[in-house]
């Protein structure tokens, strides 16, 4: 019959009742501890808790149900069975015996069948408590394990994104009287949005906009490889510069651009990931812009005179197909003028109504910013105006970054 119940405590004044109880008990296989009185049993189970306790309720001194609230009170990391034990004439006070901590009771004189099943009732709830504190306290440690695996993650994430911000040195940065400034807000502590700005020489500046697909470390790690091809300070390593009659480094042409990293990310086998970008270049002098767009949401020129334009015709993602070409458009730009890069965390961010902020919403959004701002005070402005659209159920869904030229002339 021993199962979880090993160990009875047998607690009554009467010598021959705890006799008669422990005769069975040890007939059935239980190892029988005695004591007569409530005080003694107490004594007892502060050294070494029973798995079953089995009390009279009516004992000189310290009661059943006194001990048994006494008893509850102990700290021990198993849980132990109690039955009290009570006349007939003590019936109605069974509710008080269970408030107190009682599982169970038995009228005296106790039936010995009747005593085997209530304690074989006992030993199946202790063995599924038991099994369910073991369950529990495998999962304690796995949490802890996870805590520490979580904490560990936490801290390189925390390294990562310290890298990653490295990948943008500078937010804002003056070329003559013109300006570029850049947004990077990543959704987590690391994202697949990449901005930038190099200038080989005077009056000739290239910037860009970048969109990793998917999120997280994977990504991160792509614009970290990104960030190398398309450096602001080791020009040899930047695919959009070449260096000519060993002398100087010129801006290539953004479609040569795209082309050369697709066919490099198309080349490196076991990648599934691909990008879209943005990639323009401007002559200070002329204020001509020329420009390639792979699959990156359409730039928006904010002319002097108020007028907006959307510009550029898709096109199609760096790194998804081999030997695809990259068309080039340009256009010119006045003093005055500006132009604004963006993400696809601008037009994909979720609203209240659930739908999306779309072009025309990113519009609203440019209309609503202070008028006359500098390049960091309209992109923060932008932002803090996108967050208050944003629906809270949903959150920053996806990374949001931004590169902003003011056109002032050389």
């Amino acid at each position: 019959m021993l199962g979880a119940i090993r160990t009875v405590l047998v607690v009554d004044d009467s010598r021959l009742q705890r006799r008669i109880l422990a005769s069975s008990l040890k007939k059935w296989g239980f190892i029988v501890v005695e004591a007569d009185s409530g005080e003694a049993a107490m004594e007892i189970c502060k050294a070494d808790p029973p798995d079953l306790v089995l009390s009279d309720w009516m004992m000189p001194g310290m009661s059943g149900v006194e001990f048994c609230e006494a008893f509850r009170q102990l700290k021990s990391e198993r849980y132990s069975y109690f039955i009290l034990l009570t006349s007939k004439s003590e019936k109605n006070e069974v509710a008080q015996g269970l408030d107190a901590g009682a599982d169970d009771f038995l009228i005296k004189p106790v039936n010995s069948d009747e005593l085997r099943a209530r304690i074989s009732a006992g030993d199946r709830i202790l063995g599924m408590q038991r099994e369910l504190s073991a369950k529990n306290s495998l999962i304690a440690t796995a949490l802890d394990d996870l805590k520490v695996a979580h904490d560990a993650i936490d801290k390189d994430l925390k390294q990562a994104q310290k890298i990653q911000q490295s990948l943008v040195p500078e937010l804002t940065r003056d070329f003559g009287a013109s300006r570029i400034s850049l947004l990077l807000k990543p959704c987590g502590h690391i994202g697949g949005d990449l901005v930038g700005m190099f200038s080989p020489g005077l009056n000739r500046v290239g910037f860009y906009s970048i969109d990793v697909s998917g999120h997280g470390i994977t990504s991160a790690m792509m614009t970290a490889r990104l960030g190398s091809y398309l450096s602001s300070h080791y020009f040899e390593q930047n695919v959009a510069m070449e260096r000519r009659f060993n002398r100087f480094y010129a801006l290539r042409q953004p479609e040569d651009v795209a082309a050369t990293l697709n066919s490099r990310l198309i080349a490196d086998t076991g990648i599934e990931e691909y990008f879209t970008m943005v990639y323009g270049i401007v002559d200070l002098r002329s204020g001509v812009l020329k420009m390639v767009q792979a699959g990156h949401p359409h730039p928006l020129v904010l002319r002097q005179d108020g007028t907006k334009e959307f510009l550029g015709e898709g096109g199609v993602p760096i790194g998804l197909l081999p030997d695809i070409p990259f068309e080039q458009f340009e256009t010119t730009l006045e003093v005055g003028d500006r132009l604004l890069l963006y993400s696809d965390g601008f037009t994909e961010c979720r609203l209240e109504n659930g739908e999306m902020l779309e072009p025309e919403g990113l519009l609203d959004l440019v209309d609503d910013c202070e008028p006359n701002q500098g390049g960091p005070e309209f992109l923060d402005d932008l932002f803090w105006r996108l967050s208050q659209v944003m629906s809270p159920e949903y959150g920053m869904e996806d990374d949001v970054s931004a590169t902003f030229f003011e056109y002032n002339g050389p």
